[in-house]
């Protein structure tokens, strides 16, 4: 099967009350690890790639490895999204270069220069038949290339968000409803604004609702980091729970990054403090990738829905 589009997954996935998995991609073991899991548990993906992860591993690599992993896998619908591209060039490459959905981040900007470069992406892709997220109010938290203050973030208003999409004609779009990129997500307790949630989903109907910064931070992941030598003190997710609760709602994609990279990085850690000796990249990757399964498939399962989804 060639690569998709969202189109089609995100329709199943309001009218089913769950949401697709977007899981950001930098290597092979990633890739391998995420469409491992969406095998097992034939569920789409959606495997998305940051401005960060074409600065490391190159554009071509990634298009490359996501083609290998299409003949690997089958029948399984999967779409290459851009991740948070922040100019229509990043975009326009992405969509000349082989991408089925783009992303185009202007939520810095004001709302009508917001909507003024949303739409050029807009036109562009959809005459080359991608399809494109645009993103209304600013999460805050780091995370890769995206750095947004506290001060600086900002829930997305609802009546804006409806004269968003009416005049971009974007497909999907990210709201901010108290969600943050990185690992440090909450100071306090954790918060969704559900209540602006319904809002925009009422006022938008069957239209596609993004969370963005939807890591949970799997304590179990956490720990093991720090037990290997690690420091990560005070981390803390989105609780599965209100994830779950997005995904029945308007929500039908919903990213996740962060926990990806703790699990690698608490397998990786804990194999060579239990190996000191060994140093075959083979034997701490190969570990490495089958914790990213694991825990993919759990949110699969577990928090999105989408099992036996295809």
């Amino acid at each position: 099967m060639p690569l998709v589009t969202t189109t089609e997954m995100f329709e199943k996935a309001y009218k089913g009350g769950y949401a697709i998995g977007a899981f950001n991609v930098n290597n092979m073991e990633i890739v391998q690890g995420i469409v491992d899991a969406g095998k097992a548990e034939q569920s789409p993906l959606i495997l998305q790639v940051s401005a960060g992860a074409r600065k490391y591993a190159k554009h071509i690599y990634l298009v490359k490895l996501v083609e290998a992993a299409l003949q690997d896998s089958e029948d399984l619908p999967i779409a290459l999204h851009l991740d948070h591209g922040d100019s229509f060039q990043i975009c326009k490459d992405c969509i000349d270069g082989g991408f089925t959905s783009v992303m185009y981040d202007g939520s810095h900007l004001d709302f009508e220069e917001n909507i003024k470069i949303t739409k050029q992406v807009v036109d562009y892709a959809h005459a080359h038949g991608v399809v494109v997220e645009a993103e209304l109010g600013r999460l805050a938290g780091v995370e890769d290339d995206v750095n947004v203050s506290d001060k600086d973030a900002r829930f997305t208003d609802p009546e804006q968000a409806v004269e968003f999409v009416e005049r971009t004609g974007v497909d999907s779009l990210a709201i901010a409803i108290g969600t943050s990129h990185g690992a440090y997500k909450f100071k306090g307790d954790p918060y969704l604004d559900f209540d602006r949630l319904e809002k925009i989903g009422n006022l938008l109907p069957n239209f596609p609702i993004v969370l963005h910064g939807a890591s949970s931070v799997l304590p179990e992941f956490v720990k093991k980091c720090n037990e290997f030598g690690g420091n990560i003190p005070g981390a803390q997710g989105v609780p599965e729970e209100m994830l779950r609760k997005a995904a029945t709602m308007a929500v039908c994609k919903i990213n996740i990054d962060t926990d990806l990279r703790l699990a690698m990085t608490a397998s990786v850690r804990e194999f060579l403090q239990k190996n000191p000796s060994e140093f075959d990249p083979r034997k701490y990757l190969g570990p490495a990738r089958s914790a990213i399964q694991g825990m993919v498939q759990h949110k699969i399962k577990d928090v999105l829905g989408s099992s036996h989804k295809i």
